[in-house]
């Protein structure tokens, strides 16, 4: 099955933003949860990563570099921060007066530069998963350019009769050598 490269190459950008979208929204709404925020309600998280998914698919058009997958993750870091906030069950200026603890900018940032690093790597791996696949193969202009009566099969071994001697002396034990310490006279 072959589709059109702008059709393809929609659905790579879908599927990027979607991984990306998704790997945000859980790590975010985990370390909400465990920096003290709470716990995100799923219909919070859903609606996180639906939020997260268009700018993603906006802005994933071309392979990005570490600078900018970092930047991305950690803008959406921030506004997943604040989504949570609002979102969160209780009075916002108890939690402290709407301004992030210390402690959970700290988780934030740290998740952020993880999941980050993680993206980046898994960016790594597809784009060179792509650019591999759209590379010229030397092995297939290879066996393009052999006639056509060429054997191309692997090269038969000589045959040995069955009744050829055996050869006796020491080239068995000529060849054994052994690893370690000297034997001890």
């Amino acid at each position: 099955m072959s589709c059109a490269p702008s059709a393809a190459s929609a659905v790579l950008r879908l599927s990027r933003a979607v991984v990306f979208a998704t790997a945000c929204g859980a790590v975010s709404a985990a370390g909400h949860a465990l920096a003290g925020g709470g716990r995100v309600p799923l219909g919070a998280c859903l609606a996180a990563v639906l939020t997260v998914l268009a700018p993603a698919y906006a802005i994933n058009g071309r392979e990005r570099g570490p600078a900018a997958v970092l930047a991305a993750t950690v803008g959406t870091q921030t506004a997943l921060h604040q989504l949570f906030d609002r979102l969160a069950p209780g009075d916002v200026t108890a939690l402290g007066h709407g301004h992030p603890a210390p402690g959970m900018a700290l988780v934030h940032l740290t998740l952020a530069a993880l999941t980050a690093w993680w993206l980046h790597r898994g960016e790594s791996a597809l784009w060179l998963m792509i650019r591999l696949y759209g590379a010229p193969r030397p092995a297939i202009r290879l066996f393009a350019a052999l006639p056509a009566g060429a054997a191309v099969g692997p090269i038969p071994a000589p045959a040995v009769p069955h009744d050829a001697p055996v050869l006796a002396g020491g080239t068995v034990p000529a060849t054994i050598s052994r690893r370690g310490p000297p034997v001890r006279a």
